[in-house]
């Protein structure tokens, strides 16, 4: 049995504490919609979302992912290596190779930092206390084209407001791995300044060496466009649940009844957020600027899924709800978190580390929040 199956018995006490809490939100939720409309509502919200935002951002997965997979395979990403390792040690406090799976996860997932960590080639440049931090690290620019991409595409001038938020998830990608270096040194105490792989030889092979594909160059072109699309397919297919069913949840917790009252259509609701934005906005308005009180609803929704959260954009700007600051924002948190609390464990446990699970965790929430409020206090000062 693997370590992390364990056994209760078939009726405890969490069955029904669970039992109570739906019994609880979903009597509440249909209490004010009714139960038909908030079923019918449910059903409509989860079907609009997959025909017009996960296709969407499925067709911009592919775009984007044969896109990367074409700048790895003719050396780019290799050229953006060498420019910005200088970087990584004074700002993040990582080996200059850590930039390598920072390009990989912004160009794909959070994941995709998890086989660089396993390759004796890449982890030969680290120290035992800065191989955990890679889990922030990746986390920090997961889906990063894709939200950048995604953000730019709503409206003209909005392209402008998405690179700020790049700058502010940089930024606090730096404070998320900071924190959590300082975690990871205590962690190791006396070992921590120890090489991760002992046995390696540190030479330059990983810097200075890519793979290609074998073939001509227009066969090695058309491998990787299409290698490169599948995986922006995968992707679009992993993100399905996560839109479904968070965001719908959240799309019915943010928006209201129509004005002739409740029909059964998609993104109807009992504004709950809202609610609760405008009684937290004494905080929110300093901190993030936020043009609604429903434009809360984005961080919360990209703690989970990233994907998710995107699909709130298109919704509130056909109602008028936000503005370039709010993207600006939206594009800093969202690809900062980029659905951490649903990977970090994972990529925790991978990287044989998960007893510091809650540290990557604290140490990322302190990094997002930090990246919103800087991309909003940066799209003040430059419009």
């Amino acid at each position: 049995m693997k370590n992390d199956i364990r056994t209760k018995k078939a009726i405890s006490t969490e069955t029904f504490v669970f039992l109570g809490v739906i019994i609880v939100i979903f009597g509440l939720i249909a209490n004010k919609m009714g139960v038909a409309f908030m079923f019918k509502t449910m059903m409509a919200t989860a079907h609009d979302l997959l025909l017009n935002t996960v296709f969407f951002i499925m067709a911009m997965a592919v775009v984007t992912g044969a896109l990367s997979a074409l700048l790895s395979e003719f050396g780019v990403i290799a050229l953006l290596n060498k420019i910005f390792a200088p970087l990584m040690k004074p700002f993040w406090g990582l080996p200059g190779a850590s930039i390598t799976g920072a390009l990989a996860t912004y160009l794909s997932d959070n994941p995709a930092i998890i086989p660089f960590a396993k390759d004796k080639k890449f982890v030969v440049y680290f120290k035992k206390y800065q191989v955990p931090a890679l889990c922030n690290l990746g986390t920090a620019f997961g889906m990063g084209l894709v939200v950048t991409m995604f953000m730019m595409t709503q409206g003209a001038d909005f392209w402008k407001a998405a690179l700020i938020g790049n700058v502010g998830a940089i930024i606090g990608s730096i404070i998320s791995v900071r924190l959590m270096l300082r975690q990871t040194k205590k962690f190791y105490g006396a070992e921590s300044d120890e090489w991760y792989d002992k046995e390696s030889t540190k030479d330059d092979y990983f810097m200075n060496q890519r793979e290609v594909r074998e073939g001509n160059l227009f066969q090695r072109v058309l491998d990787t466009l299409l290698e490169g699309g599948k995986v922006g397919v995968e992707l679009g297919l992993a993100i399905i649940p996560g839109v479904l069913i968070v965001c719908t949840m959240v799309m019915m917790i943010t928006f209201g009844a129509p004005d002739g009252g409740y029909t059964g259509a998609a993104y109807e609701g009992v504004a709950f957020l809202p609610w609760l934005g405008d009684k937290l906005s004494f905080i929110l308005n300093p901190l993030f600027g936020f043009s609604s009180p429903e434009a809360v609803a984005f961080p919360i929704t990209s703690l989970g899924a990233v994907g998710g959260a995107m699909s709130l954009v298109p919704s509130f700007l056909e109602r008028g709800l936000i503005g370039g600051n709010d993207i600006a924002v939206f594009t800093a948190m969202g690809m900062c978190w980029s659905g951490y609390l649903s990977t970090h464990i994972g990529m925790m446990d991978a990287l044989g580390v998960r007893q510091l699970s809650s540290k990557a965790i604290i140490s990322h929430t302190i990094g997002g929040l930090c990246a919103g409020i800087i991309a909003h206090y940066l799209y003040i000062l430059l419009f």
